[in-house]
């Protein structure tokens, strides 16, 4: 992967309050998203998966009704949480979370 830990760290970041279907295995998780990148996502209060787990995301923005559907990999887990970078995501996806993160300020 050829994005540094500081490169993620300098994306623009919002706080939210966002349900994410997580698909891992068969198995299927509702975690709550309490920050949103147009690189990824952290799940508060969660037990993390194991680094480097890819899952299968669903999400809908605020305000919107199009689902966003896209791999993920666990990329971070400290205590009850962890970080997952999106992967193969949509090019028009990416673009309309930027656009929420301009709304509020990010």
């Amino acid at each position: 992967m050829s994005t540094s830990a500081d490169d993620k760290r300098k994306q623009r970041r919002i706080p939210v309050d966002l349900w994410i279907e997580v698909e891992r295995g068969g198995e299927l998780y509702y975690q709550r998203a309490t920050n949103l990148s147009v690189g990824g996502a952290y799940f508060a209060q969660t037990i993390p998966l194991p680094l480097g787990t890819v899952v299968d995301l669903r999400f809908t923005l605020p305000g919107e009704e199009h689902q966003i559907g896209c791999k993920g990999e666990i990329v971070t887990a400290q205590g009850l949480g962890m970080g997952v970078h999106f992967l193969s995501i949509q090019e028009s996806d990416r673009a309309r979370i930027e656009t929420l993160i301009e709304k509020q300020g990010g």
